[in-house]
């Protein structure tokens, strides 16, 4: 493990105004719902605050990153009161 503190975070701030737009959606809508209701009000969470996204159906974590390209991402849940949250980067 890497303890430099001069390491930079990949799009730190991104990911942040992400995990932002999701606690406005779990204080909005509660904790516990299926997946879509948070998918569709994460979607509008993001137009509201100028925040590109494409909504799609995510395979496991990493393996979008890989296929898409991608190299970093935010895993979401709704399932307690306070969001769970995990960055996840390759």
């Amino acid at each position: 493990m890497n303890t430099n503190r001069s390491e930079v975070l990949l799009l730190k701030t991104e990911v942040f105004q992400i995990v932002g737009c999701a606690i406005e959606v779990l204080n909005t809508l509660g904790h516990g719902l299926v997946e879509k209701p948070y998918e569709n009000a994460l979607g509008v969470e993001f137009l509201l605050r100028n925040i590109r996204f494409k909504q799609s159906r995510m395979l496991s974590g990493l393996n979008y990153l890989r296929i898409t390209g991608l190299r970093v991402g935010v895993i979401l849940n709704f399932k307690h009161r306070k969001l769970e949250w995990e960055r996840i980067a390759l």
